[in-house]
């Protein structure tokens, strides 16, 4: 390991007895490599695949948060490319993104085919970086920076140029290995801390004993773990702990203590996807989980003929040494990434943990957490149209049916990791704040009252067939799982009002959109973008 390189030389012969038990020179990892990258081109494409079907809506130029507005009041306040590094300030046109987002799914697709060379890699992790920079609210989620942060770490684990299509038979660089099961060491320690600092149902067993009902997009799975008994739920927390707080210093230990700390984390993540919809955060982790094992566990579960093909020329030789210069960068990657470990590591520490968070521009070395605390009901959002000339509580009103959030109760729960219905999501949160908090609903709400195709095309359903209604308002609902043997899924109530009856010509919902700079719709259907005096919603 690079590691040799730096130590002085009173440590070298310490050092060499750790390093021989942690890591024996014998042992090969290019079966390792193989998987994680495969695996890493998996969940690349589908994260662009998402892109490519919501990125107009969400933050296209007629989008609820678009990009070149974002870029605008960025650079007006003196930021620029250096402070938050995106191929969008090049250009921020649909056709533009939508072309970066087509580029990155090609090479997502051939490095999911066994395709990689470190510049490969690295011109995946900076169009990712591109998006994620400019995505605001709805790439605010903990697996985007995971996956730049892991993308990153991938780029050293091949020949940076080359033939791509024979990297398989070089070894990789071990300290990169290292570098990821300190990822995952984050990743996992810093969900446990926060969950026993966040939440006292974590500490008296109780969690999921509304988790599975209140988490932000339950499955079809998930009213059958709810209704288990309690002891049930309190086994289930006690294996959390295990893994989140125990598990994962295993991943420092001896190579066949290892394989139990990251098998034990790569179960527990295959349990959440089971139980809920967590877009592609568990099967990323399972992905760096797979740094945590050495080609002797592939070895005994794939094929014989597979084995050799993914070794080849150099099956019979044993694993070849990377040369020196993989093995100064990744000597320097060690460096930066222990630098910028410290403040994810002080996060760690305090008492005021925050989770999911960047301390670098390029989200190299990030902090991470889920579920610091779990809501005891469920709240939704609903929103309902009419075509009543006049509006009013007697009008008919129609519900607009969202992809995968709960909202008809006889609707089964969806299947949807690992897609991101990010919508459906940020909904989710929506409801337990006042919209005030959440601009972007109300700008969904004009959008609907014009019948935007974009913001139809975010829905499951369109109550009145692609026509304006008249008005527009949000209840909110109380939802809790029906019984099972139920005809329904749901059961709900409805709380109170969320958003008030709105009208696309309403001047004070007219005021709220130009003074964020959103286009206005003409009856016609054209727009014209407003210039933003005062972002406010209080009109409303």
């Amino acid at each position: 390991m690079v590691i040799d390189t730096v130590l002085p030389s009173a440590a070298q012969a310490a050092w060499t007895t750790l390093r021989r038990r942690l890591d024996p020179p014998e042992l090969d990892y290019r079966l390792t490599r193989w998987l994680f990258l495969r695996l890493l081109g998996l969940i690349y494409s589908c994260a662009f695949y998402v892109l490519l079907f919501q990125l107009e809506p969400l933050i296209g130029r007629n989008g609820l948060l678009p990009v070149r507005l974002y870029l605008d009041r960025f650079g007006a306040s003196g930021g620029g490319f250096f402070e938050l590094p995106s191929l969008m300030w090049l250009h921020s046109g649909d056709g533009f993104m939508l072309a970066l987002a087509t580029f990155g799914l090609g090479l997502s697709l051939l490095l999911l085919v066994g395709y990689a060379t470190g510049a490969h890699l690295l011109a995946l992790w900076f169009l990712y970086t591109s998006f994620v920079n400019v995505g605001q609210l709805f790439y605010g989620y903990g697996w985007e920076i995971l996956l730049l942060e892991t993308g990153f770490l991938a780029v050293f684990l091949c020949p940076f140029v080359g033939d791509g299509w024979r990297h398989r038979s070089l070894a990789p660089e071990r300290t990169v290995l290292w570098l990821l099961r300190w990822l995952l060491f984050r990743v996992m320690f810093g969900a446990g801390l926060i969950k026993i600092r966040g939440d006292a149902c974590w500490t008296d067993l109780t969690c999921l004993l509304y988790h599975y009902e209140s988490q932000p997009i339950p499955n079809p799975i998930s009213p059958l773990l709810h209704h288990m008994p309690a002891w049930f739920h309190a086994a289930g927390v006690l294996f959390n702990h295990l893994v989140e707080l125990v598990a994962p210093f295993l991943l420092f230990a001896t190579p066949r203590v290892r394989w139990v700390g990251a098998g034990l984390i790569a179960v527990f993540q295959m349990i959440l996807i089971v139980s809920g919809n967590l877009a592609f955060l568990n099967h990323l982790t399972i992905a760096v989980c797979v740094a945590g094992f050495d080609d002797r566990l592939w070895v005994q579960v794939l094929p014989a003929r597979f084995v050799s093909w993914v070794r080849t020329p150099n099956a019979s030789v044993g694993p070849p040494v990377p040369k020196a210069p993989r093995r100064w960068a990744a000597a320097v990657l060690l460096l930066v990434v222990a630098y910028l470990s410290i403040n994810p590591v002080t996060n760690l520490l305090s008492s005021r943990q925050a989770m999911n968070t960047s301390f670098d521009r390029l989200h190299l070395v990030n902090t991470y957490g889920a579920f610091g605390s779990v809501g005891k009901v469920r709240n939704e959002v609903i929103l309902l149209g009419t075509t009543d000339p006049k509006p009013g509580p007697h009008s008919e009103w129609k519900e607009y049916e969202f992809n995968c959030k709960p909202g008809d109760p006889t609707r089964r729960p969806c299947w949807m990791s690992p897609y991101h219905y990010r919508v459906d999501w940020q909904i989710w949160f929506a409801a337990m704040t006042d919209y005030r908090t959440q601009p972007w609903i109300v700008h969904f709400a004009y959008k609907l009252l014009v019948a935007d195709p974009g913001a139809l095309g975010l829905l499951a359903r369109d109550p009145f067939n692609g026509e304006r209604p008249t008005a527009l308002r949000a209840d909110l609902y109380r939802y809790r799982f029906a019984p099972v043997g139920d005809t329904a899924w749901w059961l709900r109530e409805r709380i109170g009002e969320y958003l008030p009856l709105l009208q696309a010509d309403s001047p004070g919902l007219r005021r709220v959109v130009e003074s964020f700079g959103w286009p206005l719709y003409t009856e016609d259907g054209t727009s014209a973008v407003a210039t933003p005096p005062c972002p406010c919603v209080s009109d409303v």
